[in-house]
């Protein structure tokens, strides 16, 4: 039997094993559908707990999608904004340089066209002031003699030059050719040098004229060839015709006529080109005066080298010729010292053989005794054997000689 104490009343009572199963399990039972109950609930609660805990997340995933899609939105609005407005202000820069060029190629035009207007003009006017100067030229020989035509034009040349020589050509020369010794000669020559004496331009003139009522028209190319020789016997780099011959060839009347394809360095000008043509040919030559100077200095050099390749020549030269002597002068002295030493061994053997001779003289006098000296002289024997008799007597000592 098993006892149970109420817990209300704190009665006991007496329960057999059945029923104490009995009510186990009954009470078992209720406490374990109350935990299941419980369990349940719990179970329903944290599910509850979750989902909305899941639901709020998702609000708030969602939430940040749409703050992110938002920021995106904005972002690209932005973008999309700077992209327009950096367009807007190319398109504002292109239109701004587009009208820019408009009004400069407009202005250039301008320009152009002032230029053209301008070059038109001045070649109207040079065209103009060549044909004043061809009728001037013209007339200006129609009343100069023969003999006088020539000298007039190298006056003019030489008047229009010295007018700007102080302005543009300040220390330059510029001289009548008086050296005839090669048998020809130009009419001026123009030099010019460096300060340092550097020359980087030199040109042979030759002014030629003739009156239109002569009976021999002569042509330009008729004084090429001595103008080239004079060029050349001058030492000049250039040669220049200044020339009123062919007064109606148009090819010498449009200005500076190159001639190089027959003589090197020529050319042919009309009187109004005269100075022009010098300073062509000078501001040229200016651009190569560094390396003029350069080769000067090359040169300078080479004279150097080819001065001190002398020196040493005849240094060499002189060296060989002193050598020679002194090589002879050994050359002697070694034979003469030969020559003493042959001497000296000739004086060495007599020498040597005068010993011998002494030697054998010495050993016979080693063997000369009195007996072989007094062999045939019994008068002097007997003198010596007396001198040793008497020296025995008084005691005395004699060498012998035996």
């Amino acid at each position: 039997m098993a006892e149970i104490k109420c817990p209300n009343c704190g009665s006991v009572f007496n329960v057999d094993e059945s029923n104490y199963a009995s009510i186990v399990s009954q009470i078992r039972d209720k406490e374990f559908d109350a935990e299941l109950n419980r369990r349940l609930q719990e179970i329903e609660k944290s599910k509850q707990q979750e989902m909305q805990i899941a639901l709020m997340q998702k609000n708030q995933d969602i939430r940040d999608l749409q703050s992110k899609i938002e920021s995106a939105n904005l972002e690209k609005d932005l973008a999309v904004s700077e992209a327009i407005s950096e367009k807007d202000k190319e398109l504002a820069e292109k239109e701004k340089k587009i009208i820019e060029l408009e009004g400069s190629i407009d202005n250039q035009a301008s320009q152009y066209e002032i230029k053209e207007k301008s070059i038109i003009d001045n070649y109207e006017k040079q065209l103009k002031l060549k044909d004043e100067s061809i009728e001037f030229y013209k007339d200006f020989k129609a009343r100069q003699s023969t003999k006088m035509v020539g000298e007039s034009l190298e006056q003019h040349c030489l008047i229009e030059f010295n007018n700007i020589r102080m302005a543009a050509f300040p220390k330059a020369y510029f001289e009548k050719d008086n050296d005839a010794k090669t048998g020809s000669k130009g009419d001026f020559i123009f030099r010019e040098s460096t300060d340092d004496g550097v020359e980087f331009i030199s040109i042979m003139f030759e002014m030629k004229n003739e009156m239109d009522e002569t009976a021999t028209k002569h042509k330009n190319e008729d004084f090429f060839k001595e103008l080239d020789k004079d060029r050349k016997e001058k030492k000049c780099e250039y040669a220049v015709l200044v020339s009123l011959l062919e007064t109606d060839n148009d090819y010498y009347n449009n200005g500076i006529v190159d001639v190089s394809y027959r003589y090197e360095k020529m050319y042919v000008v009309r009187p109004q080109f005269f100075i022009p043509l010098i300073t062509l040919l000078r501001n040229a030559a200016l651009s190569s005066v560094r390396y003029r100077q350069e080769l000067q200095v090359l040169r300078n050099q080479q004279v150097d080298l080819t001065n001190f390749e002398a020196n040493l020549m005849a240094f060499k030269e002189n060296f060989a010729k002193n050598f020679d002597r002194a090589s002879q002068r050994f050359t002697s002295a070694v034979e003469g010292i030969d020559k003493a030493i042959g001497m000296l061994n000739k004086i060495k053997e007599d020498l040597l053989a005068s010993e011998n001779q002494l030697r054998l003289a010495n050993g016979k006098i080693d063997e000369i005794t009195i007996k072989k000296l007094t062999k045939n002289a019994p008068s002097i024997k007997a003198q010596i054997d007396e001198i040793r008799k008497n020296a025995e007597t008084n005691g005395s000592e004699m060498v012998s000689l035996e």
